[in-house]
């Protein structure tokens, strides 16, 4: 008798693809600009380029087809000075999006342990 393992479901495809990613970070965004500790990061910046950017990221960081055309984390966040408040406060609203778009529990921990795994890059660099 042969056995199959079962194929496991790409971060990407769990997240809803290119369709369903959108759709979430969007939420994330909205999210960040109305919470109190993170919308005047957020003021002075081109929403749309920051949207385009975040579901490119999103998209090619989870498995998708999508290239990811923008600088790498250190870079990005390089001088901004985040505080570790802050940087909860951007987790905190992830977990949100997730969850308002219907990603379950353990799609949201995977991308939470992705979180965690960019803090050093993230927090007063």
């Amino acid at each position: 008798m042969e056995t199959t393992t079962p194929t496991l479901a790409s971060l990407y495809d769990r997240l809803g693809k290119h369709e369903g990613i959108t759709r979430i970070a969007r939420s994330l965004l909205a999210n960040h600009i109305a919470n109190p500790l993170l919308k005047t990061r957020f003021a002075s910046s081109d929403m749309d380029k920051v949207e385009k950017r975040a579901i490119e990221f999103i998209c090619a960081g989870t498995g998708g087809p999508q290239a990811y055309t923008g600088k790498d984390m250190l870079t990005t966040h390089k001088g901004m000075n985040i505080s570790e408040q802050e940087f909860v406060a951007t987790v905190d609203d992830a977990m949100a999006a997730l969850e308002s778009n219907g990603i379950d529990a353990a799609t949201r921990n995977d991308v939470l342990n992705i979180f965690w795994s960019f803090k050093g890059q993230v927090i007063r660099v």
